[in-house]
């Protein structure tokens, strides 16, 4: 039997095993390295075991931060209309394009001793920098625009069509929002949490800047893999296996089915639509 006809010219598969090969020879090479006599006593000594805690506890916390601030920013730059709206998603998507060790030292000129916003936090007895928080706020600095672009784009796909039906029918804004815009693109905001987490997972150089390396507080796995380099290199190819694997089962999560990134389906408004009738419909969504 044939199989149906995919129209993708055999060129292109070509072109992609080498994208592929690309991607996975280097990550084999690491495997190919790694010391597995020692393998395990490596990865589970107390400065590895720290910094992968510490690593999944900023990361963890950098996503919640990301869904805080980077849903309202999506949903501004998604059904928003205003005056320097293009240049704002600019602004917010610059990090994706500057190295992070820029991103730092722009984080350490805010919030350090001397920073715009840190003077006046020292005096009220808070400090910022070279602390764990500074570990949150810079890789929330560096993964906030994967969030954001997610997420957009899975309302901008959805479209406003949903919203505006559940409107006609009565729903307050913050209802239409909590009862279709949402659950219309869950699958779009859990994707793009996961992008942030593992883009946490994987900072360095912002947080190296802005919050040191301090084990226990701000060394996380990807400084205590720089650090390890230096002096034992088995323990550096092992620990850098245990970030491969953690990230890979990350992403892999975000990626779990067909439509992951994208959006759920039918909302709320259309569902009591079909179900039943306007004055059926009105109670379903009103609030």
């Amino acid at each position: 039997m044939r199989h149906a006809y995919q129209g993708i010219p055999r060129w292109i598969y070509v072109l992609a095993t080498a994208g592929a090969l690309f991607v996975l020879l280097p990550l084999a090479a690491i495997v190919a390295k790694v010391n597995w006599a020692q393998f395990l006593p490596l990865v589970t000594s107390e400065s590895s075991l720290t910094a992968l805690g510490l690593s999944l506890r900023t990361s963890a916390a950098s996503t919640v931060l990301c869904i805080v601030l980077g849903v309202p920013l999506a949903l501004v730059l998604a059904r928003g209309q205003f005056r320097g709206q293009r240049l704002l998603r600019s602004f917010v998507l610059l990090p994706l394009v500057l190295p992070p060790v820029v991103g730092g030292i722009a984080l350490l000129y805010t919030f350090g001793r001397q920073g715009l916003l840190g003077r006046s936090l020292e005096l009220a007895g808070i400090q910022i920098a070279f602390s764990t928080t500074a570990v949150v706020l810079a890789q929330t600095f560096v993964a906030l625009p994967f969030l954001v672009v997610s997420l957009e784009g899975a309302l901008r796909s959805a479209g406003s069509r949903y919203e505006a039906v559940a409107a006609t029918l009565g729903a307050r804004p913050t209802t239409v929002l909590r009862r279709v815009t949402l659950p219309l693109v869950m699958p779009g905001l859990a994707s793009g949490a996961v992008l942030s987490f593992a883009r946490s997972l994987g900072e360095f150089g912002a947080t190296l800047t802005f919050a040191g390396s301090l084990q226990g507080v701000t060394r996380t796995l990807p400084l205590e893999i720089y650090l390890q380099r230096e002096t034992d290199a088995d323990a550096a190819v092992a620990l850098s296996l245990l970030l491969v694997a953690v990230a890979v089962a990350v992403v892999g999560l975000s990626y779990r089915g067909p439509g992951a990134a994208g959006t759920r389906g039918p909302g709320a408004a259309e569902r009591a639509l079909r179900e039943g009738t306007p004055e059926t419909a009105r109670e379903r969504v009103a609030p």
